[in-house]
């Protein structure tokens, strides 16, 4: 009996001991082959892995292989990506024998000629510039395909369209400022304002995202702004966000019309859920604006909000009407590309190890809700309804699909 305590003393003793920490093992993680194409769409700069995410994947066990000259536009080198680790490729068809393929701009139809059956597309989808095969050539091929504009957070925030609507609002009021200068046959005038000299006047249509880092930029600036938009919330959301009172009103075609006649610079910002940009600056508003005076109309990618505006691009990005400058480049995030591209490795590269360490790409659909939203085919099924609408081709639940392979 006397035995029995005492070996039972001695175990409670050791259990109280410190014991060696044991490393979680992970089961199913899975080796990914990424690869990353050069992008062909015009003017589109950005790569959607920087060199430093590409050696975080490949430290984690993934094969990446990157197309040469892929980072250039961003000023990043094939040395950069081959010391990260990838393997670089110069014929874009090795690319697209990976597993996954990860662009910023959405394939085109000789690059979706190049996908293999069963592979796994992530790029933004644009479905409204894409002709009517193009999800059918995509189904064909039976792809998993995720489109990063409908890509969200566990908040539900579509995180890529509020990080590049983040970069475009302060880029925007930085655009104005040059055209104000002399060096680009501006006013001469510099955006903001300096003791004794009155600030410049800007005004932002629209509250969200874009509006609000241009209000913080020009703010930021010393100008003085006014803040149009419809929605009382996104009015009220904004005012608390910047922490100071700002000048805000509903789009009221007078008071509008009477702000603009003292702006020095005009960003347009409202960006429609579905369809064009309202058009809430009437031509004759343009005419009354001051001479000199800058337009940046960052909803052309909708149309324009302005009757003016006209799709220009980085090469030839302003024209004059009624003397007033008028920028209308769709895509202003490309314009700072590098800054761009690090914020979109920021938002892949979580997802990829995610998809990694789940045991694949259904691992992680079914733990990532956010992610799953972005899908809008799975294995060549239209899981997307406004897509299946689009396209014409019968819509299947994706919840319902996944749940069938459980």
């Amino acid at each position: 009996m006397e035995k029995n305590k005492s070996s039972l003393s001695e175990l409670a003793k050791s259990a109280l001991l410190p014991q060696e920490s044991m490393l979680e093992i992970r089961k199913g993680k899975h080796q990914l082959y990424i690869g990353i194409p050069k992008e062909t769409s015009f003017q589109e700069n950005r790569v959607p892995l920087v060199p430093s995410a590409v050696s975080l994947l490949v430290n984690n066990g993934h094969e990446i292989v990157i197309e040469t000259g892929a980072g250039k536009s961003s000023n990043f080198s094939d040395n950069e990506y081959s010391e990260a680790g990838a393997k670089i490729a110069y014929d874009a068809t090795e690319v697209y024998k990976a597993d996954i393929v990860l662009k910023v701009a959405p394939p085109s139809i000789d690059e979706l000629k190049l996908m293999q059956d069963k592979q796994t597309l992530i790029s933004i989808l644009q479905i409204s510039m894409q002709n009517e095969n193009y999800v059918k050539q995509l189904a064909k091929k039976r792809i998993t395909a995720l489109a990063y504009e409908y890509l969200q957070d566990k908040t539900g925030i579509f995180t890529i369209i509020k990080a590049m609507s983040e970069i475009a609002g302060g880029t925007a009021i930085l655009i104005a400022a040059e055209y104000l200068s002399s060096h680009n046959h501006g006013k001469g005038e510099m955006l903001g304002g300096v003791p004794g000299i009155p600030p410049t006047d800007v005004v932002i249509l629209g509250a969200g995202t874009v509006g609000e880092f241009a209000t913080r930029a020009a703010l930021g600036l010393g100008a003085t702004v006014k803040v149009f938009d419809n929605s009382l919330y996104k009015l009220r959301r904004l005012q608390m966000s910047i922490g100071q009172r700002v000048y805000t009103s509903t789009i009221n075609p007078r008071v509008l019309e009477k702000a603009l006649q003292t702006a020095d610079v005009a960003v347009g910002a409202i960006l429609a859920t579905e369809g064009r940009s309202p058009m809430v600056v009437t031509e004759e508003m343009v005419q009354k604006m001051k001479s000199g005076s800058v337009i940046v109309d960052v909803s052309i990618d909708q149309g324009g909000c302005f009757e003016t505006s006209r799709v220009t691009n980085h090469s030839k990005p302003v024209f004059k009407q009624h003397d007033v400058i008028h920028y209308c480049v769709p895509n202003i995030a490309s314009r700072v590309s590098r800054t761009a591209s690090y914020a979109l490795s920021n938002i892949f590269t979580p997802i990829l190890l995610s998809v990694g360490d789940r045991g694949g790409i259904d691992g992680m659909l079914v733990a990532e809700s956010g992610v799953r939203h972005g899908v809008y085919l799975y294995k060549g099924t239209v899981t997307n309804k406004y897509i299946s609408e689009a396209s014409g081709m019968p819509f299947r639940d994706l919840d319902l699909l996944m749940a069938t392979r459980f």
